[in-house]
């Protein structure tokens, strides 16, 4: 059995959907479980709809208009969807009424988007030959805090799920057709999973079922060397390692969020990234750990706008408590580090540039410390053979150097996977474009 996932980009449209029911066939002798995100912008119609609802127009026009014409050209009768627009239309009245749009309403609104788009599927692929059914995620065992707009799963889910599906591996009798990105509660509220949600539904499917692999489609062949909207000519990788495929996701890369593998990553099966687009292409293959590695680089990613935070000690060399007390600052003041780098009397750090309070947060640093800061920077970072680490330096640094580009700080991460440094904003393309030639394009480049 194998799990395939497709984004809303694959299912936009009437077009789109058939191709992706070419794709299940292709896959169909495997026993797919299949997982769908909304259809295109469903979810920012929602949103919109609900926010016409709060100052007193009720429409679902849009939504309605889109979802009609897909089942009208895909010869879908238009009942299977009707209840969910009628269930739809109540609730932007509630909230038109009471003039109020909850954390918890919010999510009950967005689910109708996968809700809608998986009954369409189903009923497509049923009239292609391939007997289909569709479920919301909760009916097969999905079941999540009440954390709403970015819950996480329960553990009882994989349980659940094996209950509700664990024949299916010897009695497939028909294709799942499972919403992504939505769960329930444990009193019955519909919540929604947060960034990635989607695809840690499916990988949430494949540990539960022991599946052979989860298959996730996006809209590029794999995981590429670095961003091809920087470098054109970024290729695809073959396989990257768990660990590596988590750092690349958290320093910058779209393709995957990193908590939506750690189920497989549990279960030590395998994820892979594939395009709807190109589904001759194999893509690119996560696996727990990679056998006989001698490539220096796999991947280049960068992370812009992030804030550059240096902090020096006021108080003597080795004073007890510094890094506790900065870092309880950070704690209090709700702050996240990327990078980190520390010295006895001083530290430096990266943080994101959406900080809430920064004027705060200076000011609580600068009680136990000088504090410098400086925006508009860029964390480059490489993923790879760390073991090699002084190789790959070497050769960063001539790059650097012949390209004018100044290193304002370098740390290599806990994981081993990954060196990153931080430059300006205005020289982060340059970098990249220097650096993947050096390693991805010709390793006897003149830089």
């Amino acid at each position: 059995m194998i799990i395939m996932k497709f984004g809303g980009s694959s299912v936009a449209d009437a077009d789109r959907i058939k191709h992706v029911a070419e794709i299940i066939k292709l896959f169909v002798d495997k026993k797919p479980l299949v997982v769908t995100s909304a259809m295109g912008k469903t979810t920012d119609k929602l949103l919109h709809a609900v926010e016409q609802a709060l100052v007193g127009n009720i429409s679902i026009d849009e939504i309605k208009e889109s979802h009609y014409a897909a089942a009208e050209k895909l010869n879908v009768d238009k009942s299977c969807i009707e209840p969910l627009l009628e269930e739809l239309c109540r609730l932007l009245s509630g909230v038109s009424l009471i003039k109020e749009l909850s954390l918890r309403t919010r999510d009950y609104l967005v689910s109708f988007g996968e809700r809608l788009a998986v009954r369409i599927i189903a009923a497509y692929l049923s009239q292609t030959g391939i007997k289909a059914k569709a479920f919301d995620a909760w009916d097969i065992g999905f079941t999540s805090n009440s954390n709403f707009t970015d819950s996480e799963i329960l553990d009882e889910t994989y349980h659940r799920i094996n209950d509700c599906l664990g024949n299916l591996g010897s009695d497939y009798a028909y294709t799942p057709l499972i919403t992504g990105f939505i769960a329930k509660d444990v009193n019955g509220n519909i919540t929604t999973l947060g960034r990635g949600g989607s695809d840690l539904t499916a990988s949430v499917l494949g540990a539960a079922l022991n599946v052979d692999e989860i298959q996730v489609w996006k809209d590029v062949d794999g995981i590429l060397t670095t961003d091809p909207r920087i470098v054109s000519s970024a290729k695809p990788v073959k396989n990257v390692s768990f660990e590596e495929a988590s750092e690349l996701a958290y320093f910058g890369a779209k393709v995957l969020h990193p908590r939506s593998i750690l189920p497989a990553m549990a279960k030590n099966i395998p994820v892979r990234v594939k395009n709807s687009y190109n589904p001759d292409h194999e893509g690119t293959l996560i696996l727990s750990h990679i056998e006989n590695d001698s490539e220096l680089l796999r991947v280049l990613t960068f992370k812009k706008h992030v804030t550059l935070v240096d902090i020096v000690s006021t108080r003597m060399l080795g004073q007890y408590g510094f890094l506790a007390k900065v870092f309880q600052i950070f704690d209090e003041q709700e702050v996240s580090v990327d990078m980190l780098a520390t010295s006895e009397v001083s530290i430096s750090v990266t943080l994101d540039s959406k900080v809430r309070d920064m004027d705060s947060l200076r000011a609580e640093l600068e009680k136990v410390a000088r504090v410098t800061i400086k925006n508009q920077k860029t964390i480059v970072t490489m993923i790879g053979n760390v073991g090699h680490s002084s190789e790959i330096m070497a050769k960063t640094f001539e790059v650097l150097k012949q390209n004018a580009i100044n290193v304002q700080m370098i740390s290599q991460g806990a994981s081993k996977v990954n060196i990153s440094f931080i430059v300006d904003d205005s020289e982060a393309e340059k970098c990249i474009k220097a650096l993947h030639k050096a390693f991805f394009e010709n390793s006897q480049a003149d830089f």
